[in-house]
């Protein structure tokens, strides 16, 4: 039997593209450390008798070697996700965001994998001088924090290992947004969705800085299409995930949210020390593989308000829905 190995598949991402891959027909093997929780977040999977759970660190290079056995196919997502995260261990962020990926990627090619994604982030991009522009997959890098200086790293990394039978791609993704297994709190739209609705108070830090955004749902949705792809159509490359319509300010954000909750107390606040300031253009992904996003960031504020109401989630702001 060969494998799809997921790193980090009970993660916010990983654990709404397991079952997807399940139910392409193919068999998957999951690593993750559970280091945020997540135990839960994979159990619908369990009976699946092409399904596979290994618990440990993509840092450990016995563990990594072993989940590799018989892997196909790699979807790599394991990560310390996110400029917070990544500022508080900084090391750790290196070691699992750079080191680790480069270590996974030479073992799965010696293993004989045919297939490695990385996902990486639409982060990469920094802060965009010229006005209207939308960024585009060669538009240079410009990282502006350790999270995305790591991913942009093993872009390089993952990017050289493509060749003739080893087929490498990245995938940056927008900034991810929905209801998850494993779900997270800590995400713009789920966020501001959450403090208004159960506080009917916010405040907004940089509310002119431009996102792209997309659904978890979608996010999945794009590695399962590059894993549909032929090879060699998606060796080398790279792909942005979103929708070039679903670029937003923050106030953009709020304003939604003000027709939702009409009454709500919004506070603005400068913030100079996270400069990010990007829109995306996602028009390669659509062109080269037909990939289209299935949802707009006004449905993801109602599925998370819809969630929150219902009462499935007890403390939204327990440390388990947030990295």
């Amino acid at each position: 039997m060969r494998w799809t190995l997921v790193t980090g598949g009970a993660g916010y991402v990983g654990s709404v593209l397991v079952p997807l891959l399940l139910e392409s027909g193919r068999s998957v093997r999951v690593l993750d450390s559970l280091l945020h929780g997540g135990v839960g977040s994979l159990l619908g999977s369990w009976s699946e008798e092409r399904f596979q759970f290994v618990r440990g660190d993509v840092r450990d290079e016995a563990v990594t070697e072993a989940a590799l056995a018989d892997a196909a196919e790699v979807v790599h997502l394991a990560a310390v996700v996110g400029d917070p995260a990544c500022a508080r261990a900084p090391e750790a962020a290196r070691a699992v965001n750079f080191q680790a990926t480069r270590r996974i990627l030479d073992l799965a090619e010696q293993q004989g994998s045919e297939r490695f994604l990385l996902a990486s982030t639409c982060s990469n991009y920094g802060k965009l001088e010229g006005g209207d522009a939308y960024a585009t997959e060669d538009w240079e890098l410009r990282p502006v924090s350790l999270y995305a200086e790591t991913k942009v790293a093993a872009e390089l990394e993952t990017l050289a290992g493509a060749r003739t039978g080893f087929s490498t791609t990245c995938l940056r993704l927008a900034t991810v947004y929905g209801a998850s297994p494993r779900m997270r709190f800590d995400l713009t739209v789920n966020e501001f969705t959450r403090d208004l609705l159960l506080y009917g108070n916010l405040v907004v830090y940089g509310e002119k800085f431009w996102r792209p955004y997309v659904h978890v749902r979608d996010a999945a949705r794009a590695f399962l299409a590059v894993l549909d792809a032929s090879p060699d159509a998606v060796s080398g490359e790279v792909y942005n995930v979103g929708s070039s319509a679903e670029n937003y300010r923050k106030l953009d954000i709020v304003e939604l949210l003000r027709e939702r909750v009409p009454n709500a107390e919004i506070s603005f606040v400068q913030k100079d020390e996270d400069p990010r300031d990007y829109r995306v253009s996602f028009d390669k992904v659509e062109a080269a593989l037909g990939f289209r996003t299935s949802r707009i960031v006004p449905d993801g504020i109602d599925e998370v308000a819809r969630l929150l109401q219902s009462g499935l989630i007890e403390d939204p702001f327990a440390a388990v829905y947030r990295n």
